[in-house]
């Protein structure tokens, strides 16, 4: 019976450090599974099953929860198959709706929604912004009546072809949504039990990305193990 390597990072792993610290810097470097495995020579059964593990510790211990106050974006946009034709922007058949809010020069959030109706995004940001925050948004109605909820609130009005006024803008937001699904687009179709967590894994890199992910990892690690 072969013996279990010794690793602070890893429970009950047959993986030594060294390689499992070679693993977590091509995964911080976002390379997939099979480049993983090339340079690692682990398995790339292996890599697939701790990048999922990883995936899912990020979600449970990496990520932004808290409610705050400041100046936010909040947006839309949809994921998944090709538009069907016919059917565009909001409401998109065949696609997966995600709302998004951005703290300016902070951390962005985002999460599956049903739909993108007022019932449905309101709880979120009411959970996510506290009172007195400024949000700027662009024109559509589910966001009505947020300066009811007691937030400043600034748009711009895309059906027009305005997408700055001022310091008004959704171009932060916008810039993670394209981010992301560059991400994803190199993972050629992910099935509904996974799409969420690497939607969370881009919003984790997306928070980080002024930071060294590979060190992260590991400092959480060496407190948490896998």
């Amino acid at each position: 019976m072969a013996k279990r390597a010794f690793n602070k990072y890893y429970n009950r792993s047959h993986i030594s450090e060294t390689k499992f610290r070679q693993l977590i810097k091509c995964f911080s470097l976002d390379l997939n599974a099979y480049e993983t495995s090339v340079i690692t020579n682990i398995s790339h059964v292996s890599c697939k099953k701790i990048f999922h593990k990883l995936r899912v510790y990020i979600f449970n211990n990496l990520l932004e929860n808290e409610t705050s106050k400041g100046e936010f974006e909040l947006d839309e946009s949809y994921f998944g198959a090709k538009r069907v034709r016919g059917k565009r922007g909001r409401g998109a058949a065949g696609k997966t709706p995600v709302f998004g809010l951005l703290k300016r020069d902070e951390y962005v959030y985002v999460q599956i929604v049903k739909n993108c109706t007022k019932a449905e995004l309101m709880p979120i940001i009411e959970g996510k912004i506290l009172e007195g925050s400024t949000i700027h948004t662009d024109g559509w109605k589910a966001y009505d009546g947020l300066v009811l909820n007691g937030y400043d609130h600034y748009r711009v009005f895309h059906s027009e072809d305005e997408f700055v006024r001022g310091k008004s803008h959704v171009n932060g937001i916008e810039s993670f949504w394209s981010f992301t699904k560059r991400r994803l687009a190199k993972f050629n179709g992910l099935s509904d039990d996974t799409f969420y967590l690497h939607l969370k894994e881009s919003e984790f890199r997306w928070n980080n990305r002024f930071n060294n992910i590979y060190d992260i990892l590991l400092k959480q690690l060496r407190k948490n193990p896998l």
